[in-house]
């Protein structure tokens, strides 16, 4: 099977939008009147971000996910997609698992493949996500406000605590592996609660590399710190109804886990109840974990207000 016939096969369909084109040598998309682009792109490499033994479904779920949280992260409304795909070999039954796992999440979310790349070589998957925001209302990191609480989405860590499952650091019970394993291989991007939080949230993160390095971005971005409150987090993992994860463990990949892809955010105390309606009418977990102060730097606080003195750290791809 040829370049061509692949992408014919696999990849194309008829576009549902009218305002995109697809097929010449540039993607023509354009935007709604009135509204910001907001472009977002990640890759993913095999035996960096995914193990060869991902089912296919779960990894074409995954590439797309991680686009979309970009999107979710600045309240902006997905609209299409490029796929860039280098394949050791064509291999009929992955690429119909890998895209039936790639549309299906398109699809829920009523974005667009219109174009891209294939060609052989490592296995490797890169995707440029575009979406839209009125103008003037995108979330970004640089506006988070001293005594903003603290927001996180969701739960946090279990992606890790998989990893680390894979990786023969821990051996957990099944069950805890299983769900852990989801967590990890099927992240569900936030783009509605992002949306429902425009106007509310003054700052917003994913959570790609660690509530610490995301959180972080935003503390620098915005010129301010902020105090989290440990013991508000220890049910952030969703894995803690199954077992009891060991204190250190569950320390480590709340805050320096990374794969969560979560939203991490502040909001102005008189926000609380905006809040609270955004999680409820989108069905979406938020939890408080702490305020932002004007001192620089991020502080952990423990359950009597005293500093934490774990180190933290955040995942970097060349650390």
């Amino acid at each position: 099977m040829g370049e061509f016939d692949l992408i014919e096969r696999f990849f194309k369909r008829p576009p549902r939008q009218a305002n995109v084109g697809v097929g010449d040598d540039c993607a023509v998309w354009t935007p709604r009147e009135g509204h910001q682009l907001a472009l977002s792109a990640d890759m993913l490499v095999e035996g960096r971000h995914f193990l060869s033994t991902v089912d296919p479904a779960h990894l074409g779920h995954k590439s797309l996910a991680v686009n979309l949280s970009d999107l979710a992260a600045c309240g902006a409304t997905p609209q299409a997609f490029l796929l860039s795909l280098s394949l050791p070999r064509v291999d009929e039954d992955w690429l119909s698992r890998f895209t039936k796992g790639l549309f299906d999440l398109a699809d829920a979310h009523s974005c667009e493949l219109i174009g891209g790349d294939t060609t052989q070589g490592p296995l490797n998957i890169a995707i440029t996500v575009m979406g839209d925001v009125p103008h003037g209302q995108v979330i970004l990191r640089r506006n988070a406000q001293v005594d903003d609480d603290v927001y996180v989405s969701g739960f946090l860590g279990d992606a890790r605590l998989a990893l680390e499952a894979f990786r023969g650091a821990i051996s957990l019970p099944e069950t805890v592996f299983s769900a852990a394993r989801k967590r990890l291989e099927c992240p569900e991007p936030r783009v509605a609660l992002g949306l429902a939080l425009r106007g509310t949230a003054t700052a917003m993160a994913d959570i790609s590399d660690g509530l610490v390095g995301d959180l972080g971005h935003i503390l620098q971005s915005s010129h301010v710190g902020a105090e989290i409150d440990v013991s508000l987090t220890s049910s952030l993992m969703a894995t803690n109804t199954l077992w009891h994860c060991p204190e250190e463990l569950a320390f480590n990949c709340i805050f320096s886990g990374g794969d969560d892809y979560e939203l991490v955010f502040t909001a102005p105390p008189s926000t609380a109840r905006q809040v609270q309606v955004a999680a409820e009418v989108t069905g979406t977990r938020v939890t408080r974990i702490g305020r932002i102060t004007p001192h620089r730097g991020l502080i952990l606080l423990d359950g009597n207000g005293l500093p934490n003195t774990r180190p933290l750290f955040s995942f970097d791809h060349f650390a």
